[in-house]
């Protein structure tokens, strides 16, 4: 059998485990006639896109043994699980990874039950998945994971299998343009194979019916060079694509060593569905959208769809690639490459496995000089930046830094002192701190962003995503898409834990007031907080030094989705460097010096998290200090948003002693919150006191105006909750009367005073902690 013929069996072999997976309960080998109790009662799956999967898992394992290929697979197309699920279980790595899936008839099997069945695995490229980075559940990601696996790993090879209804997709149209940050010396290469079958679900594909002319055209202009093969005839296919993968990795060697100047793409034309049944019940179903899911859908009930099921599955001559014992005959087994040189074993595509830590520098050398809390003002993200500066000079191969076109709006403008922007396409004398292989990676697209982010991170390698708050929400769905893959991870003993997803979101709704109404939004806190309690975490650190210590808490944890929430504009400095350490360990807690309730129990609290939030909050206490001595104030600041859960809800949360203790029971607790007020109201539901809680927060007014005002116009302003504690707080209504009127003033005189001048006032504009003045 010559190596051709060898790739002809592998294929027919992980075509026919396909099928099997799709159909079968019992009797996998076939050796007696196919009866109904064979079949699974519920025929899930989807066969449309798996033999154009499997043809190429085919052919580039031949490209790996020959050539000693450190490779990885994406595989894009949706629902492309039983075809990666068989590569595995050929290649030996499903037997490995769960030794009672075994490589002989009874574990095939199981494999076959386990199939899209209670109890079992997922259609999709799922975590279970030996090999997968990339389920294909929602599409139009695959690309720029394939890119992100590549960045930094120079002998890595990524075969990207780009479905073409996955092909329209934004994000994935986008996506091309990734070779534009790749370095041929640092980073790996991808290698995209857009796989064209002519259908989505129900309808054609548009990349699928222009004329081959233009599509090479559309590539070129990518910047790829791209090869064609096309056909439906298996021999000639064969051959074609052995020719083309030769032609393929020749040019990828000179990419390498700069001969060439562009990555080779293949444009892959079979049909949909590909030697399945080509026609049921009188209707074409090969090369057609019906072959999309299950061709014959209705095999217990239909004893003519039985007949064809099994003539297919017999089509693919299993006596030839299985022996008696279910085993793979040796011709299909000389095909695998070695130990981790096979795709599904690779320790690129369970990145845990090659994690190290990062060298991470002192924080604390970063740390702000607080000798009096409240009176001096920094500006939280540049101090970050100083940080992640010494972050990416101690770890120039690990550590990435991703954000769209915002390095500098977001004030981490220190990082480019020791590196650059990546960037590999024509440059501009007036151009600014582009550099090959530069750490810094932006893209006006949040979806390139995420997705380059979660490729690095799921290949073993660390980095941070920075966002103006608003626009976060593009990458909803991604983020939820790689919360439910750390989730699953997690329950899987043999996927290493790989570092965090961390998210900084500046140029927030509070400080936004210069763009206007569409920049702001805080909701993706409650997006957030709607995953699994196991994987997210949030936190708004109040000034600098608490931003420090959270962010280096975030780049050392593992396998969580990390939010922050941190201004780029001065804020006060509240917490001393030690004080923050302390404050941020804790996750919340009472600020001592801006309370008067020691030894005594308080009569209201206040309480806060976000930094415009709890700077109006500081004020307000001060007022009441000034205006009601007698009033006894309590001010808590929350850091970690989680603390407010009782522990059965998250791993954070507070007890319900300690909580108690802290708010109390029976007391008005007054919240200021830097999102919209029906998260805390989420958090705390279950909470003795939440019917005495009231809570401030984002109610979807804004505008383009001044900092207070927009504060205003959500009621979060220091005004608003000292008129809040009056009319919550027992006996007060009456005897502070003239003080809450006093305060509705101060909100008409500070608005009069940003229509008469255009800024605030600078009562307010430069209000610090009074008692601290010297």
């Amino acid at each position: 059998m010559d190596a051709l013929e060898r790739i002809d069996a592998f294929w027919r072999a992980a075509n026919y485990l396909a099928v099997g997976q799709i159909y079968l309960l019992d009797n996998p080998l076939l050796t007696e006639p196919l009866k109904p109790e064979h079949i699974k009662p519920r025929l899930l799956g989807h066969w449309g896109t798996t033999p154009g999967l499997n043809f190429c898992f085919a052919h580039l394992n031949r490209v790996i043994a020959e050539r000693d290929q450190d490779m990885i697979y994406v595989a894009g197309p949706g629902h492309g699980g039983p075809a990666a699920v068989a590569h595995a279980w050929l290649e030996g790595s499903y037997s490995d990874r769960y030794p009672d899936v075994s490589q002989d008839a009874e574990g095939m099997r199981r494999l076959f039950r386990q199939f899209s069945f209670p109890g079992g695995i997922p259609s999709h490229v799922a975590p279970e998945t030996p090999g997968s980075i990339h389920e294909g559940g929602e599409l139009g990601y695959s690309l720029a994971h394939a890119y992100g696996a590549a960045f930094d790993n120079p002998d890595l090879v990524v075969a990207c299998v780009i479905g073409d209804g996955e092909a329209e997709t934004g994000p994935l149209a986008a996506s091309w343009h990734s070779n534009k940050f790749l370095d041929p010396r640092r980073d790996g290469v991808v290698l995209p194979i857009l796989h064209l079958n002519g259908y989505k679900i129900a309808n054609p594909t548009v990349l699928s019916r222009i004329p081959s002319e233009d599509l090479v055209k559309l590539m070129e202009g990518y910047g790829y060079r791209p090869y064609l093969v096309e056909g439906d005839d298996p021999t000639a296919m064969h051959a074609l694509m052995a020719r083309t993968l030769d032609e393929v990795f020749d040019e990828i060697a000179a990419y390498k060593d700069g001969r060439a100047d562009r990555l080779p793409m293949i444009v892959l034309r079979t049909p949909k569905g590909w030697t399945g049944p080509r026609e049921v019940d009188g209707v074409p179903v090969e090369g057609t959208w019906r072959a999309h899911q299950v061709p014959l859908a209705a095999v217990r009930e239909n004893p003519g769809h039985l007949a064809m099921l099994e003539e297919w599955m017999r089509s693919y001559r299993p006596g030839e690639l299985f022996d008696a014992d279910g085993r793979p005959v040796a011709e299909i087994l000389e095909t695998v490459p070695e130990g981790p040189r096979r795709m599904s074993a690779s320790p690129h595509a369970n990145g845990g496995e090659i994690l190290r830590p990062l060298v991470l520098p002192d924080f604390r050398d970063h740390a702000v000089a607080v000798p009096v809390p409240g009176t001096a003002l920094t500006e939280p993200t540049r101090v970050l930046g100083r940080f992640l500066r010494d972050v990416i000079a101690a770890n120039p191969r690990t550590f990435r830094l991703m954000g769209p076109d915002e390095t500098d709006s977001n004030r981490l403008s220190a990082v480019f002192e020791v590196t650059g922007r990546a960037w590999h396409a024509g440059t501009l004398p007036t151009d600014a701190r582009l550099a090959e292989g530069g750490r810094v990676m932006e893209v006006l697209s949040e979806h390139l962003c995420q997705g380059w982010l979660e490729g690095y991170l799921l290949t073993g390698r660390h980095g941070l995503f920075t966002c103006y708050e608003a626009f976060i929400h593009i990458v909803d769905a991604m983020f939820n898409q790689h919360a439910k893959w750390l989730d699953a991870s997690r329950r899987i003993p043999w996927r290493r834990p790989v570092a965090s997803l961390n998210y900084l979101l500046s140029s927030h709704v509070w400080r936004q007031d210069h763009n206007g109404f569409s920049h702001q939004d805080p909701g993706f806190l409650d997006v957030v907080v709607n995953k699994k309690a196991g994987v997210v975490r949030v936190y708004l650190p109040p000034d600098a030094n608490t931003l420090l210590s959270v962010a280096d808490h975030c780049l050392r944890s593992r396998d969580y989705v990390n939010v922050v929430v941190a201004g780029k504009q001065p804020v006060l400095d509240l917490f001393g460097e030690e004080e923050a350490v302390t404050h941020c360990a804790r996750g919340l807690g009472i600020i001592d010096w801006a309370s008067n309730d020691a030894g005594q129990e308080p009569d209201v609290v206040l309480a806060c998290a976000g930094d415009v939030p709890t700077l109006e909050t500081l004020a307000a206490a001060a007022l009441l200090r000034e205006h009601l001595p007698w009033l006894r104030v309590r001010v808590i600041n929350v850091v970690d948003l989680m603390r407010l859960q009782p522990p059965a809800e998250h791993p954070h949360g507070m007890p319900d002693a300690e909580f108690d203790a802290l708010f109390t029971t029976n007391k008005p607790v007054i919240f200021n919150f830097h999102g919209y007020p029906w998260l805390i109201h989420r958090l705390t539901y279950r909470r003795n006191g939440h019917a005495n809680l009231h809570v401030r927060g984002y109610k979807e007014e804004g505008t383009t105006t001044t900092p207070f005002d927009m504060a205003m116009l959500n009621d979060i302003d220091r005004y608003h909750l000292v008129m809040d504690v009056i009319d919550r707080v027992p006996g007060l209504r009456v005897t502070a009367a003239h003080l809450r009127q006093r305060m509705a003033d101060a909100r008409l005189r500070a608005r009069a005073h940003t229509r008469d001048h255009g800024e605030d006032a600078p009562e307010v504009r430069d209000w610090t902690w009074p008692e601290r003045r010297s």
